[in-house]
């Protein structure tokens, strides 16, 4: 489908160099945007913070970034704030925490990752300085996630080691330089710590949460507003990519694409191993509502900022969750390549042990198991 796009504005999409943007990149690279009349220009930044910034000063229209921070910028809780909507989802789990060889020897790595967590606990009483591990951002999924993990070790993330922010593609410098003790990383930095020998994964983020949610799409709010025909297309075509990179036969050919210099500039076997019939834990692109942006994943992130101390007690996080995740906007997307969608907007996280059938408006999505570690699941509504 070709469309004129004399009058259409560019879409400016930042994204870092991480592998689970390749959703994105496919679809700039195999040319899904160019087919719906769009012209797009990924602008690869160095951190999180270069995206929220350039939200917010509108020097891009999107980007592929994390939930918590969607939150944050929206709310004005990290510097100019502006309104953002993520109205889809780009990938589920990927994310790894490790400790460097010497904690990795220490703890043994023989058991379940919530045995092996247990075994940190036991050897952080008498240690000083506290352990200190890597996390992308304040608000990010890393953060978040590796609360959860450490809390359900009993490990204080707070009293008992030390978190601190290192750019993701910085983190792998940081081990070998002996600025930190470990890390919660998303693809492909973990495997390129374990590949040349400075950390060890002891929890694959999909240990933590089954098929959780991870990188999304944001959109600021205005641009949205002006330009509802172009976000419609935005998605179409990026569910595409969704779709495409999801499919283990086109990893070798994605593999190839972001290990080029202008998007992650990593040996491309590294990058592989993190995408669809890589490792362990590999990103999900498309399978099993990947792309819904379900307001219950929005509800949890917003319970686990207020949790840690990020979010007041006075937001109304259910409004929040409701008015910056848009399924309304991905229905409308879906419906244009034939997608079953899940008929609610939410559900209760961390039920299923199994794979289970959600309900869908052309027919049953099959679903994954999605269990926190802990065993406690999660109900939006309480």
């Amino acid at each position: 489908m070709t469309r004129d796009n004399a009058k259409r504005p560019v879409v400016r999409i930042g994204m870092l160099r991480l592998s689970d943007a390749a959703p994105i990149v496919a679809a700039k690279e195999y040319g899904f945007f160019a087919q719906r009349g769009l012209d797009v220009r990924i602008s690869v930044e160095p951190s999180w913070a270069n995206i929220a910034d350039k939200l917010s000063y509108r020097q891009l229209d999107a980007a592929v970034t994390l939930p918590p921070l969607v939150f944050a910028v929206t709310l004005g809780l990290r510097g100019v704030g502006i309104p953002l909507i993520v109205p889809m989802q780009l990938s589920l789990n990927g994310l790894a925490v490790g400790v460097g060889k010497g904690v990795a020897d220490e703890l043994g790595m023989e058991g379940t990752p919530l045995e092996i967590g247990r075994r940190l606990a036991d050897l952080l009483p008498p240690r000083r300085p506290r352990l200190r591990f890597a996390i992308a951002h304040a608000f990010s999924t890393h953060n978040l996630y590796l609360r959860h993990y450490l809390a359900a070790a009993g490990i204080d993330p707070d009293r008992d080691v030390e978190l601190m922010v290192v750019p993701p593609a910085d983190t792998v410098r940081a081990m070998q330089d002996g600025e930190i003790d470990g890390y919660c990383l998303g693809p492909p930095w973990a495997d390129v710590a374990t590949r040349i020998g400075v950390g060890r994964t002891i929890a694959p983020s999909s240990e933590i949460w089954r098929n959780h949610p991870e990188k999304c799409l944001a959109v600021r709010r205005d641009w949205a507003e002006a330009n509802p025909a172009v976000l419609d297309d935005l998605l179409v075509a990026a569910l595409r990519g969704a779709r495409f990179c999801d499919d283990a036969a086109n990893a070798d050919g994605i593999a190839a694409i972001l290990a080029r210099d202008d998007y992650l500039a990593v040996e491309r076997d590294t990058i592989r191993a993190s995408l669809p019939g890589g490792g362990p834990g590999h990103s999900v692109f498309f399978a099993g509502a990947a792309n819904f942006p379900w307001v219950s994943h929005a509800a949890w992130f917003l319970n686990r900022m207020a949790r840690w101390g990020y979010l007041g007690q006075d937001v109304d996080r259910a409004a929040l969750a409701a008015g910056v995740y848009r399924p309304d906007l991905f229905r409308a997307a879906a419906a244009k390549i034939g997608l079953s969608v899940p008929v609610v907007d939410a559900k209760i996280e961390g039920a299923h042990d199994a794979p289970w059938t959600l309900a869908g408006d052309r027919g049953g999505i099959p679903m994954d198991a999605d269990l926190f570690c802990d065993g406690q699941p999660f109900d939006p509504t309480e």
